[in-house]
């Protein structure tokens, strides 16, 4: 029993969740270890490779082949021995013309002249039928050889298919980099909101211990005969409603902090708490541009659709390709490799002149397509810039209502303070108190709902900025 206990306390440490985490901290694991910025790399990796296939065709290739054959087919076998470099007259089937040939050959050269000359007789030998050529004996043939072919000009298409390739490795980066902003933006809004609402949950257990000293105070003047029953009843109803509050205010920090550990990929207890307010940050309109993600995406890809136009211009010029090939065959593996070998080399011009307009029509169509993506940079631009000053006039609004909940709040906690006084004395009902009463939970309520918007609306700006960690 001894052993189990001490084995059940040993392993508390490993299942328990990170402690008094800070900000900094936090941004740095949800940087290293949140999933989707593990996938998003991943994507990058898989970009990469594609540039680097794509910067391969500039290479060219060498291919080696083997083939194993055997086969008794005529055509087959004769090309066999002519490629191993074996081919005889024999194998033309001169045995059985020689033999036709030798006949007429017998007697005196006039004889023979007049043979030759004799139509039945030049018949007879042209209609011989070579056995050696037309019914061969089965060889067996192999054939090494390395082939290797490379692109000496397609008029700037593999160039331009290698620069949209990096390019896409760059948007990748800018999409990457872009998640890695929205999972700081809700890294950081999960912090100040956990202490917000553990800020708010304090409040409101001082609130309910209020409530529950004047539900004391109501039954001792019940007691005394100054209160209804129903006071006793109207605190209690009052002091449902903060309960419900409270639990309420739990179960939102409960669901920020399981939030909060989805980001970083591990569990979080507790953290350090921030200043309610986030810093404010600066703002200007040369650091939009040069540091949005959005509009570096909208500069890049008019970037890409010039070099998909460019590509387009090379369907219209010519494409010249360069081949070797070298290689050796026999009737047995590797024979007599460099005596029997042979190679070929050679050019390729290609040129089209004509294929129904298809070429002329999609060169217009990426002409079109960079203009458009020139309007949208600069719709990128405007949208963003207006974007970033409807959050700025937005935060300073919300800032405004804070200032102001702010001093209602502490004028709510001094009017139900003298309530509480006049209500001893028996000047007010306890309903008036418990509006005074109500009024502060209400004022706490909108600074919360207050300072998280404001909070919100600046996370969203420093994402818009770049900001990183």
């Amino acid at each position: 029993m001894i052993k189990r206990y001490l084995i059940l306390l040993l392993s508390i440490p490993l299942f328990a969740g990170l402690e008094h985490l800070t900000l900094p901290q936090a941004l740095k694991i949800v940087k290293k270890d949140n999933l989707e910025l593990k996938i998003a790399r991943f994507n990058e990796q898989m970009k990469a490779y594609e540039a680097k296939a794509a910067s391969g065709n500039n290479y060219g290739k060498l291919e080696g082949t083997m083939m194993a054959m055997r086969s008794n087919d005529a055509g087959n076998v004769f090309g066999f021995k002519l490629q191993s470099r074996e081919a005889s007259f024999g194998d033309f089937g001169f045995k059985d013309f020689l033999g036709g040939f030798g006949q007429a050959m017998s007697g005196t050269y006039g004889q023979f002249q007049q043979t030759m000359g004799n139509p039945a007789t030049q018949k007879q030998l042209l209609e011989t039928q070579p056995d050696d050529l037309n019914f061969p004996k089965a060889r067996n043939h192999y054939l090494t050889k390395f082939t290797y072919m490379l692109p000496l000009y397609t008029g700037g298409k593999l160039s331009e298919y290698g620069r949209i390739t990096k390019a896409m490795v760059r948007m990748a980066q800018y999409d990457t980099q872009k998640l890695l902003n929205e999972k700081l933006f809700q890294t950081r809004k999960a912090f100040y909101d956990i202490t917000l609402v553990e800020n708010y949950i304090r409040n409101l257990s001082r609130i309910i211990s209020n409530i529950r000293r004047l539900k004391s105070v109501v039954k001792e003047m019940h007691t005394e005969g100054y209160a209804q029953p129903v006071d006793v009843m109207e605190v209690d109803a009052r002091l449902a409603e903060a309960r419900s509050m409270y639990n309420q205010a739990k179960l939102n920090r409960d669901l920020a902090y399981q939030f909060l550990s989805f980001l970083l990929n591990k569990e979080v207890s507790s953290i350090r708490h921030l200043n309610e307010m986030a810093p404010m940050p600066k703002v200007g309109q040369a650091d939009v541009e040069a540091k949005n993600i959005d509009i570096q995406k909208a500069i890049l890809g008019l970037q890409i659709s010039e070099m998909a136009v460019n590509v387009q211009r090379a369907e219209f010029l010519p494409t010249l390709g360069g081949f070797a090939e070298y290689g050796s065959a026999d009737n047995e593996i590797w024979n007599e490799f460099r005596k029997k070998d042979f190679y070929t080399v050679g050019l390729q011009l290609k040129w089209n002149f004509f294929n129904g307009g298809i070429d002329k029509a999609n060169y217009e169509k990426a002409k079109v397509n960079y203009m458009m993506v020139q309007d949208q940079v600069e719709l990128a631009k405007k949208g963003i810039g207006l974007k970033v000053k409807k959050l700025k006039s937005e935060i300073g609004s919300i800032e405004a209502n804070i200032r102001s909940y702010q001093k209602q709040l502490r004028f709510a906690k001094a009017v139900y303070k003298s309530y509480k006084a006049r209500y001893k004395e028996g000047l007010v009902s306890i309903s008036d108190l418990l509006i005074k009463q109500s009024k502060e939970l209400e004022m706490l309520l909108k600074l919360l709902t207050a300072k998280n918007e404001r909070n919100t609306k600046i996370f969203e700006l420093n994402s818009i900025l770049n900001q990183g960690v």
